[in-house]
């Protein structure tokens, strides 16, 4: 909620304060990696998730779009890479597979906040090891006996902190900041290391639609190879600058919104008060009158103001009739 501060005090009057962890947080968010093309930002992702795989280490891959879901699963896919993608198609058991997304080794490829409530525990989800009695009857059935279940997910829990926790990927930056640190924090829970680091491309959505293209140009004047990332704060920031214009942009088009909203609660609370009182049996010939005459006095300012000759008197009859269409007293009116 801290980046949408502004919003909640305008809108909603509500002040954010931030609760501090409970825990010393032991996060380390990493510089952004910014590349000249696409498809360099997606093999170097790829290439950075096939060594942290590889060295045990689990890792929680950010897409923006089930689209670019199915991109970095392909590539994963072609170097031999096991993982599970995320995106909508299993909704029913995500919240399964993200929960042992910590496990060694692991890749998990997932669209936006998928499994969202469900904590990453480093090691995997202990309610999912294999049960002692489990164990136990397939060690007597081999002749040894069983390991405990507990001990196995320690082991892989210890090793898992050991390397460094959970490692989140992030392959694009979101147009809300918001996402951004939601993605970010699902690595470092209570305490636990953990390391997150986004991969950029200058023909990102994002980054094309705020400068993208001025970027390119002058990594290409310099000669700047492809697959040669940029780690430069300035252009980060610029990133990040971007980001708060579309909140900016989107936080317009809300506010808008609940003004127009407002007007038509307001009116919605007028007819509604109205409406209780005729329940009640109220009496409203002193507003009804007032009505007649409003809509009266329109009528003649609108269609019979001036000189006589220029008088719209058959559009007046036409309006008087919206009111009084069945009334003796609207014909005389309309007569006199």
């Amino acid at each position: 909620a801290a980046t949408e501060a502004e919003e909640f005090s305008k809108i909603y009057e509500l002040d954010v304060l931030e609760i501090p962890t409970n825990r010393d947080d032991k996060r380390v968010d990493h510089q952004d990696l910014i590349y000249m093309t696409e498809d360099a930002k997606w093999k170097a992702a790829a290439d950075k998730i096939a060594d942290l795989s590889k060295s045990g280490r689990p890792v929680l891959v950010g897409t923006t779009t089930i689209e670019k879901s199915q991109r970095i699963a392909d590539l994963l896919k072609r170097r031999g890479i096991a993982h599970r993608v995320l995106n909508a198609k299993e909704h029913e058991s995500e919240s399964h597979v993200i929960a042992q997304a910590g496990i060694p080794g692991g890749v998990t490829v997932a669209t936006n906040m998928a499994g969202r409530g469900t904590d990453i525990i480093l090691g995997g989800n202990p309610e999912s090891v294999t049960t002692e009695s489990t164990n136990r009857r397939n060690g007597k059935r081999n002749g040894h006996e069983p390991e405990d279940p507990m001990e196995t997910w320690q082991s892989q829990h210890d090793g898992v902190v050991d390397k460094g926790g959970l490692f989140v990927l992030g392959t694009e930056r979101h147009e809300s900041r918001r996402i951004d640190n939601q993605l970010r924090g699902r690595c470092a829970r209570q305490g636990d290391p953990g390391e997150t680091q986004f991969f950029l491309s200058v023909e990102d959505d994002l980054v094309r639609r705020f400068g993208g293209d001025r970027i390119k140009g002058t990594l290409e004047m310099f000669n700047w190879e492809e697959d040669v990332p940029v780690e430069n704060s300035v252009l980060v920031k610029s990133v990040e600058n971007a980001q708060q214009k579309v909140e900016g942009i989107n936080f317009e088009i809300r506010k808008q919104l609940v003004d127009y909203d407002d007007v038509a609660n307001t009116q919605r609370d007028v007819v509604y008060q109205m409406r209780d009182r005729i329940v009640d049996g109220g009496d409203f010939r002193e507003e009804i009158g007032d009505y007649i005459k409003t809509a009266l006095s329109r009528a003649v300012t609108t269609y019979l103001d001036g000189d006589a000759t220029i008088w719209e008197v058959r559009a007046f009859q036409q309006e008087i009739r919206r009111y009084f269409r069945s009334s003796k007293s609207s014909r005389r009116t309309m007569t006199s």
